[in-house]
């Protein structure tokens, strides 16, 4: 598939998926949806990429559904099955990618766009920018995975004040309440998403799976769960070469090889 409104940037260890509507702050539509997908289904059979990067192009991360579209493209569509058709999809592939995903926030990321952004493992921003859960000032709900994900990053009473008010969250306030993971200068962003691309691209991966797995599953899990799922994914990174490698390198005092290009 040949994408036009997203861009697929091959960094050989890592992959950018670049969010490519810079003129109307990267809305999405159909067509984006689906190359979003496309593009994440392409990242599985990638075997070199060890880390995927989702970003927007110019200054803005991600403004959210298109509204200007809406009618003239969906009135025959029927709001759920639009999102059940071409949001839901991409949501569940974004979070069942075995890799790590980082999020880059460059600017703002509201409604969906945010969506998208807690999707991933990881979400980075600079000062400047600015998430909002601004749904309810179009008379719409959250949707795309907005109250799944934003509930177990800030709690019930946050959750329900940013999406009843749909108030802009800058960078530093976002990084405050546990909204993002880590927020920095503007000038330091391409840094701070190069140090945790070049960490992933040297970690262990079966580990690095299992962990991803472990977290997602176990938030539908009791302890007793949690336990037995832990031992069998111990059991699982204990069996690996990478384990093996880790253990000959804390003996030998020096850093581990874990193998890059090499999919668990």
């Amino acid at each position: 598939m040949d994408f036009k409104y997203i861009k697929f940037i091959d960094h050989g260890e890592w992959l950018e998926i670049r969010l490519n509507r810079p003129e109307i702050f990267n809305a999405i539509h159909k067509e984006l949806l689906m190359e979003l997908f496309s593009a994440f289904d392409r990242v599985e059979n990638h075997s070199k990429c060890r880390c995927v990067v989702l970003s927007g192009e110019g200054k803005a991360f991600c403004s959210g559904q298109d509204l200007k579209v809406l009618k003239e493209s969906y009135e025959d569509i029927p709001i759920k099955e639009f999102i059940k058709k071409y949001y839901n999809p991409l949501i569940i592939k974004i979070r069942s990618i075995k890799l790590p995903v980082i999020a880059k926030i460059n600017g703002p990321a509201v409604g969906a766009g945010c969506a998208l952004a807690l999707a991933t493992d990881l979400v980075l921003v600079c000062k400047e920018a600015y998430l909002a859960f601004n749904f309810i000032q179009i008379g719409l709900v959250p949707d795309a995975g907005t109250s799944f994900f934003l509930l177990r990053r800030v709690g019930y009473s946050k959750a329900f004040e940013l999406t009843t008010t749909g108030r802009k969250v800058f960078g530093e306030e976002a990084e405050i309440m546990g909204l993002v993971d880590r927020c920095v200068e503007a000038s330091e962003l391409d840094e701070l998403v190069k140090h945790y691309v070049e960490h992933y691209s040297s970690a262990p991966e079966m580990a690095l799976k299992l962990i991803k797995q472990g977290l997602n599953k176990s938030l539908e899990m009791n302890l007793d769960q949690v336990l037995e799922m832990e031992a069998e994914h111990q059991n699982k990174a204990g069996s690996s070469d990478e384990f093996a490698e880790g253990i000959r390198a804390f003996n030998e005092k020096r850093s581990p090889n874990f193998g890059k290009n090499k999919r668990a």
